[in-house]
């Protein structure tokens, strides 16, 4: 029963972070992260597919090992977090959805840029 939590939760961020691929403004990387994570716990082949993919491996490597993330990565997501804050502010949400949202994304925005970058 655990493994298949496990498993879920894997497949559930793996979709995630593909809708993230595709759609600006939603991210890729901490949903792979997330996958990652949850493969480490009940999915050994995953984890090491996802380890070992040609693009996301490194990325999540350096996040699994010392906690790092690109600058590239930290510039990317800083800037679509961003124009989301500003998409935010002209939608038809309740204010206090946009406030929760635009400050919730601004305290991410500043826990990422304290992130370590990995070295060269």
């Amino acid at each position: 029963m655990k493994i298949l939590f496990w498993r879920s939760l894997v497949v559930i961020f793996i979709i995630l972070g593909f809708i993230g691929a595709l759609l600006p403004g939603m991210p890729t990387t901490v949903f792979l992260i997330l996958a990652a994570w949850a493969a480490s716990k009940g999915w050994p082949q995953m984890d090491a597919w996802l380890l070992n993919h040609p693009k996301y491996g490194p990325t999540l490597k350096a996040w699994r090992e010392n906690g790092t993330v690109p600058r590239k990565a930290k510039w990317i997501a800083c800037s679509m977090m961003f124009v989301s804050a500003i998409i935010m502010l002209f939608t038809p949400a309740p204010l206090l959805v946009k406030i929760f949202t635009n400050v919730t994304m601004f305290i991410v925005a500043v826990w990422l840029c304290m992130r370590p970058e990995p070295k060269s």
